[in-house]
């Protein structure tokens, strides 16, 4: 099966209207209806605490919430996110068979959609991976206190039925919420790691801002290049990164400059 690559999302959003434009629809929205509809039942003081940010941010967001319709006024993923990770992708700037390859490779995890293609439809929200908000029991089941119990393995199994080989490349927060089921699932995974070696004590360093950057550059690479294979990408160098084959394995890549 195909080899799939998976990243997060950022918290900042925006309604891009230009090209690339949405053509397609996030695989899991009956439940995502399901936490806007809950989202958009908090109280002010509730979803402030919710999403851990200033009280400006969280009005912003809150207002935005009650202004939003699922169905109208969508941006493709590519362009919706904004962050450093989206920056060094720079899907605007792309050839049309790169952003094709993104389309059928890239997915991108979320709190609220769940799984996102670079082509899905998304509106602007505020909602992280480990956000604890409380569920109904989906289908006559238990309620759930938080995002992971309420998605379950709903990621890691619309994964799983598209890629036998996911690269994943995702932040913690939301790798943590496929990579216990994917085994399972006859998804085989392997993470990417970038960072420096302190010369100290020969530790791997990961700093947030480079992280991303990297994160990033090596998703437009394995686009440009048009990767197929894990084994492609232990070529990957740009930002002056080399494979580290001491610190590498059969499911961990590391990378380092």
């Amino acid at each position: 099966m195909a080899l799939g690559i998976i990243i997060s999302p950022a918290k900042k959003m925006n309604v891009v209207e230009g090209p690339p434009f949405p053509a397609t629809q996030p695989a899991l929205m009956a439940q995502t209806r399901l936490l806007f509809d809950r989202l958009r039942q908090l109280p002010f003081d509730e979803a402030h605490d919710l999403w851990r940010c200033s009280e400006r941010l969280a009005r912003t967001a809150y207002d935005r919430l009650r202004e939003t319709d699922l169905d109208h006024n969508l941006t493709a993923a590519s362009l919706a996110y904004e962050g450093i990770q989206y920056q060094h992708i720079a899907p605007q700037v792309m050839s049309d068979e790169a952003l094709a390859y993104l389309d059928r490779h890239l997915r991108i995890l979320s709190g609220l959609y769940g799984v996102v293609r670079p082509s899905d439809g998304v509106v602007p929200y505020r909602l992280e991976m480990q956000a604890r908000l409380a569920m109904p029991g989906r289908n006559g089941g238990e309620a759930t206190k938080d995002l992971y119990a309420f998605w379950q393995d709903d990621l890691a199994r619309t994964l799983a039925d598209d890629f036998g080989t996911i690269l994943n490349v995702a932040s913690v927060e939301y790798a943590k919420a496929v990579t216990p089921y994917l085994p399972s699932l006859g998804a085989r995974v392997v993470t990417c790691l970038f960072g420096s070696v302190r010369e100290s004590d020969g530790k791997l360093l990961q700093r947030s801002t480079e992280a991303k950057a990297a994160r990033g550059t090596f998703v437009r690479w394995c686009a440009e290049h048009g990767v197929e294979e894990v084994e492609h990408v232990r070529a990957f160098s740009d930002r002056g990164y080399r494979l580290d084959e001491d610190r590498s394995s059969s499911d961990r890549l590391v990378f380092v400059r």
